[in-house]
């Protein structure tokens, strides 16, 4: 093997960072030494490593936060803090850059502009500016030179990932496909205009609800004309994360509690509209995606990383966080089978027996303490050690959920996610039941009675038909009946094998009683050998196949 270390600078200098941080495994890996199964750093080893290695890498850290069906619960919390510090680029290098991308002279389209970042990540900075007509917009920019850094990270990670394939752990967790997946997701991050529909997209679904009211929350508008792949303009919104807010009561009668009450409301019924109802939703609600906004309302930013779920997924994920909240382990256990793909044979009795362990420390909690998001990642854990497989939206979807709820928790204690939604869930299973026109339902459900009670008859007698003429064939598949068939076939070959060496060794000895004559007594010897051989044979066949007892 071509050792991975001395193919590039990059690659030395990420031996050098895995050699300082001391993950023994990754260092034998990119020194083409021998290697045996993955060792993970522990969690903040893990994070500081990722840190280390730039801004592709905390973007790969943050993507494996939202997959709590590969890593336990300690790793996804320590990579959803996952945070890079890179420094701004200078004002002068943007101010350049920022005029290649806009469609005229910045002149002409802003009355002011600032070029020193006001916030600053990974593969883009923000600007504050002011439109010719006077609106505050904000300016999102990729970082120059980006896209050449990720390109060449991607094809390590796309090489480590080839290797790391070739074992038991690569091939369990399928980490090429991972690499793929980070792959596309990271180049469409680098797309600005798939952000801007995601975030049209997003604003448009909460624009209007029956839940809550559309008027206390926000999603900024994004400015088409001036969005490009590069660099992307939004409406400004005057406002501070929201565990930063100071909260005065207004509109409240100057009671804060009430206030953080009904913020924590929206929020719930807003996730949860997109998780359960629009199938599509924010998979990033951290602290700093959540803006109180001058003006008491509620904003949500920051629609690079979305996920979606199909209307079967959606119905089920409800059913399973209803099953959960009852402690129903077998209920929850044959949802997961609906959604989880199984990686080999999965003991059942033992999945449930784990979800039935796991579900008992809730038993007899109040439905206020109950952290749903935690319950959920633990559901998601069990069934990976069952060797059942989440899709990728699932861990979208639980990480959203988790980030959601921790923010919720923070900001009002005393929060209960189930009595937030309940007038959703309610809503949605009465809409399920009967949608929403029942005059239709009742239409469609009468349609099928009678499409029902027109075919039974028709089939009872074609099945009747099939008895009585002996013609009715049952196909039916059991698992695992191979392995019993060719036991009893071995079973049978040995009997069978065993009858022809006694009848051998009979024959011989009848033969040879009789004997007149040498050549008779020579048939007798022949007999004996063959019966002698074959003997052996299968004894020496029985004690290889280890099932003397």
């Amino acid at each position: 093997m071509v050792s991975l270390a001395k193919s590039s600078s990059r690659q030395a200098e990420i031996v050098e960072v895995v050699f300082r941080r001391g993950w023994d495994y990754m260092r034998r890996l990119l020194s083409g030494g021998k290697t045996d199964e993955p060792e993970i750093p522990p969690p903040a080893v893990l994070r500081n490593i990722l840190t280390d290695l730039g801004p592709v890498y905390v973007k790969l850290g943050q993507l494996l936060s939202t997959r709590p069906d590969l890593l336990p619960p300690a790793y996804i919390e320590a990579l959803s803090s996952l945070q890079s510090k890179v420094p701004p680029v200078d004002a002068s290098e943007m101010e350049g850059f920022i005029r290649q991308q806009l469609p005229s002279p910045p002149e002409k389209i802003f009355a002011k502009i600032n070029y020193q970042a006001i916030a600053a990540g990974s593969i883009a900075q923000t600007h504050r500016a002011t439109l010719k007509d006077g609106r505050e917009v904000a300016i999102k920019v990729q970082r120059p030179g980006i896209e050449l850094i990720v390109a060449r990270d991607i094809a390590l990670i796309k090489n480590v990932a080839r290797l790391v394939g070739n074992t038991e752990f690569g091939q369990r967790y399928n980490v090429v496909s991972l690499a793929d997946e980070f792959s596309r997701a990271l180049q469409a991050e680098l797309d600005f205009t798939q952000e801007a529909s995601y975030t049209d997209q997003l604003r448009a679904n909460l624009s209007q609800s029956r839940w809550f009211d559309p008027k206390r929350l926000l999603v900024p508008e994004v400015f088409w004309d001036l969005t490009r792949p590069k660099i992307m303009v939004l409406e400004w919104l005057d406002g501070v994360p929201i565990l930063s807010a100071n909260l005065r009561g207004s509109g409240y009668g100057g009671n804060i509690d009430a206030e953080r009450q009904a913020i924590t409301t929206v929020l719930f019924q807003a996730f949860f509209q997109q998780y359960l109802s629009d199938g599509f939703f924010h998979a990033d609600p951290h602290p700093g995606n959540i803006f109180y906004l001058s003006d008491g309302r509620v904003a949500i930013l920051d629609c690079g990383m979305m996920g979606s779920l199909d209307p079967r997924t959606r119905t089920t994920l409800m059913e399973m966080m209803l099953a959960m909240v009852s402690c129903d382990a077998q209920r929850c256990t044959q949802l997961t089978l609906q959604i989880a793909e199984p990686m080999q044979s999965v003991d059942l009795l033992r999945l449930q027996s784990d979800y039935n362990r796991l579900l008992g420390r809730y038993a007899n909690l109040s439905l206020a303490r109950i952290n749903t998001a935690e319950a959920f990642n633990e559901i998601m854990e069990a069934a990976s050690r069952n060797y059942l497989r989440w899709p990728a939206n699932i861990g979208l979807f639980a990480k959203s959920l988790a980030n959601l709820e921790g923010v919720a928790r923070q900001f009002y204690p005393a929060v209960n996610l189930f009595e937030e939604v309940k007038p959703l869930m309610s809503d949605l299973f009465r809409q399920q039941l009967i949608g929403d026109d029942p005059l239709q339902a009742a239409f469609r459900t009468a349609i099928e009675f009678k499409s029902l009670s027109l075919e039974s008859p028709r089939q009872l007698s074609f099945l009747l038909d099939r008895l009585s003429n002996e013609t009715l064939q049952l196909n039916l598949k059991v698992h695992g009946i191979d392995g019993l068939r060719r036991s009893i076939d071995d079973a049978a070959n040995r009997r069978t094998f065993g009858t022809v060496v006694s009848a051998l060794i009979i024959g011989a000895a009848i033969v040879a009683s009789g004997a007149q004559t040498s050549q008779l007594q020579l048939l007798s010897d022949i007999l004996f050998a063959v019966a002698s051989f074959l003997g052996f044979w299968l004894i020496i066949g029985i004690l290889r196949s280890g099932r003397l007892r």
